[in-house]
């Protein structure tokens, strides 16, 4: 039988104290996590935390790559499955919901550490790197819904992320208010943007002549 990777077995471990550490991250935030407090509230000794991340600011940067990785999955799921433009707006739309939902406190700690990444320059360039992907991830709904209406997208990847980002936040916020509409607020916002979206460029000038 062959012997496992050691690099595999660490990568392993890692994983598995990111899901043990995600639990209280989403609860206390980035400002009132710490090494030890993580451990506390886990199945692991603070030393063997800090075997693996040398401080916080590396376990909270590996936790929210990791759950970003597995979110982004999902998202993809629902593009693969789309067969209509209606179809693809009611599965988006669900699976928003569902992970606001499901995994509030891991959304709020995403939030959190972006603005925190405004006061700490060590925080840029993971956060940075999380932005990109959840980018890339939204353009790939936006093309395939622009592909199944046969049009093209009228706005850039960017800003096509910032404005769907903004609607999620806002239900985030709302849902963790306990506003109870704030789900379908959110729903509505999404099938109201998606089609503006789409909407082409005014014909130039000489196309008119």
């Amino acid at each position: 039988m062959p012997r496992a990777n050691p690099i595999d077995k660490h990568d392993v471990r890692r994983r598995a104290l990111a899901e043990s550490a995600l639990r209280t991250l989403g609860e206390l935030g980035y400002a009132k996590s710490s090494l030890r407090e993580i451990a506390n509230n886990s199945e692991f000794s603070h030393g063997v935390v800090h075997y693996y991340f040398s401080d916080k600011l590396q376990l909270i940067v590996y936790c929210v790559k990791y759950y970003k990785q597995k979110c982004v999955t999902r998202y993809d799921r629902v593009v693969a499955d789309a067969t209509s433009p209606e179809g693809l707006l009611v599965a988006f739309t669900d699976k928003l919901r569902e992970t606001i939902v499901e995994e509030a406190p891991m959304h709020r700690l995403w939030y959190d550490l972006r603005s925190q990444s405004m006061f700490e320059e060590s925080l840029r360039e993971a956060v940075g790197q999380i932005d990109r992907a959840l980018e890339e991830m939204t353009w790939r709904v936006v093309t395939r819904y622009a592909q199944l209406c046969g049009v093209e997208p009228s706005l850039t990847p960017n800003t096509a992320y910032g404005m769907l980002d903004g609607l999620f936040q806002q239900a985030l916020l709302g849902y963790l208010s306990q506003d109870e509409e704030s789900l379908d607020v959110l729903s509505a916002q999404v099938h109201q943007l998606m089609p503006l979206i789409l909407h082409p460029a005014p014909a130039s000038v000489s196309h008119i002549q």
